[in-house]
């Protein structure tokens, strides 16, 4: 989890990762399998961003709309 933040990037990284950009609410505002090399446009309502091994978030059933909670 990166907070706050509105994008990310894969610079860097050898693998595609999963990324959902959720609002202050943690619900899912966006959703994408990012390949390495690539960025997300910055999302206004994006207030923290979750990232997972790709295909991860299609197996959890997480998709746009998702509310996400964060336990510490």
């Amino acid at each position: 989890m990166l907070w706050p933040a509105t994008s990310v990037h894969t610079f860097g990284m050898q693998f595609a990762i999963d990324v959902a950009c959720c609002d202050r609410s943690g619900v899912v505002v966006a959703v994408h399998t990012l390949a390495p090399g690539r960025m997300t446009r910055p999302r206004p309502r994006a207030r923290l961003v979750i990232e997972a091994e790709a295909g991860s978030f299609a197996h959890w059933g997480l998709v746009v709309g998702s509310c996400v909670s964060i336990a510490s």
